[in-house]
């Protein structure tokens, strides 16, 4: 069949090729590379981390929410997140609403990982992480995953050194991965995906969002023959014929397949198409909301960019299509117009469900049983949490950095201060050890100015990467 043809050549499992992207310089690569790495010349770097590329932020950004606006909205986050099993089974609908109006960016890489039962996860496999990382990995996909390291956001400061702690974190993610699920293994598409979990959490916590994504979001999708993303490219091209009969009708007539044009918007969540500010707030409602976003994305970009006939004089033929499909117009992926046309398309789960047993049908029709036997897709944080119920332990935050405070209540007849006392006594108890003293880094003025506590501060450097201990680094 000439379906699986294009499959095969389209299979992207093993591949050193970029994925596609028209030849043009971008997030994927870049004429200024040496050994893998991009040679940063003295740039801006934008608010997100980019210093060039399709993903950078223009200095004259879209409409900058006002500071008292975001901390209002970074409270109601820290109240939903301590009380998230309660918000959930109650107040579901606020949590989306506020999804779609973007996760405050402090708070943005705890909030997945609490939509996506990631944190849950987690907790409930303490240590498995760290027993993939230490070990050595399948020859087969290491090589294959550090041929891949270079390409992902080469133009992001996190991303760019070769060799970097973004770099690294990225192989173990993508390593972990291919040891947890062997028998999927690694697929390139991972990777971006992975990248853009790193951005916003450690190591630990992106391969366990990954994991989620992978096996309740996005089933199948990165399994050997593609036939998952096969199935919901017919589901877009059916659901298009409603939303625009008219570009429904221009790709029937060109006879372009959905797989040509969909695979990398799907399968990389849109991270390589669109612009940076667009991907957080389609990744917000996405991991909420479920597959249901893709598809909608993918429906209002077919619809901008074919859906009338003046549109259509430009891309006479297939090749004229796919070149127009590969440079979408800024104006349709502007965070602003595109959020409204999303939230404004009403395509449903029941919709996306009804079209996949249809398609499902004509499959086993034309083609026979799916090779793949994937998981049922679980469409967003409410269902995931209701086939799995998470504990109270397993979702309460886990605080590593505790300060006490010298204002602190007083307990059991002691203050702060007493008991800080008392355990100097019994240290001076102890056999005393000669430490080395710490440098201290730009000492504090004159105690005057500043708290007692904080004259005794200093500042040790470290070479390690973020572990997953470490969650306040990202608030």
């Amino acid at each position: 069949m000439a379906k699986t043809e294009q499959c095969n050549r389209l299979d992207m499992r093993g591949s050193t090729e970029r994925l596609t992207d028209n030849g043009k310089t971008g997030s994927s690569g870049s004429d200024l590379e040496q050994n893998g790495s991009v040679i940063l010349a003295e740039k801006p770097v934008d608010k997100y981390g980019f210093t060039g590329g399709a993903q950078q932020c223009p200095t004259v950004s879209a409409e900058e929410i006002p500071i008292e606006v975001l901390r209002q909205r970074e409270a109601k986050w820290l109240e939903m997140l301590n009380s998230w099993d309660k918000w959930m089974a109650k107040k579901h609908k606020k949590v989306k609403e506020r999804c779609q109006k973007g996760i405050p960016p402090s708070l943005r890489g705890r909030a997945w990982l609490y939509l996506t039962g990631a944190k849950v996860k987690r907790e409930q496999n303490q240590g498995k992480f760290q027993e993939l990382d230490s070990h050595p990995g399948e020859p087969k996909w290491v090589d294959i995953i550090e041929r891949d390291l270079h390409r992902q956001f080469p133009f992001h400061e996190m991303f760019a050194a070769k060799g970097g702690h973004g770099q690294q974190d990225l192989f173990r993610v993508l390593k972990a991965y291919t040891l947890h699920r062997p028998e999927e293994g690694y697929c390139q598409a991972q990777a971006p995906v992975a990248a853009v979990l790193l951005m916003h959490m450690p190591a630990e916590d992106a391969f366990w969002v990954l994991v989620q994504i992978c096996e309740k979001y996005l089933p199948g999708y990165y399994s050997t023959g593609l036939e998952a993303i096969q199935l919901d490219g017919e589901i877009l091209y059916a659901l298009l014929r409603k939303v625009s009969p008219l570009a429904h009708r221009h790709l029937k007539k060109h006879k372009l397949e959905p797989i040509l044009y969909m695979t990398e918007w799907f399968m990389c969540a849109f991270s390589r198409t669109l612009p940076w500010v667009s991907v957080l707030r389609v990744w917000d409602m996405f991991l909420c909301e479920g597959v249901k976003i893709l598809f909608r994305v993918g429906l209002v970009l077919l619809k901008c960019m074919l859906g009338s006939q003046e549109k259509l004089k430009s891309c006479q033929g297939l090749y004229e299509t796919m070149e127009l499909l590969r440079a979408i117009q800024p104006q349709y992926m502007q965070e602003n117009f595109l959020v409204r046309e999303i939230l404004e398309l009403s395509v449903s789960e029941k919709d996306i469900e009804k079209e996949h047993f249809a398609q499902l049908r004509r499959w086993k029709e034309t083609h026979g049983d799916l090779n793949c036997k994937s998981p049922p897709r679980m469409h967003g944080a409410k269902a995931i949490m209701a086939a799995e119920p998470p504990s109270r332990q397993d979702l309460r935050q886990r605080p590593t950095i505790i300060v006490e405070s010298p204002l602190a209540p007083v307990k059991d007849g002691k203050s702060a201060e007493d008991t800080k006392n008392g355990r100097k006594t019994e240290e001076e108890t102890q056999k005393e050890t000669v430490v080395p003293p710490q440098e201290t880094v730009n000492p504090p003025p004159p105690s005057g100015d500043l708290s007692p506590l904080l004259n005794q501060v200093t500042v040790q450097g470290s070479k390690e990467s973020l572990s997953s201990a470490e969650h306040d680094t990202y608030l």
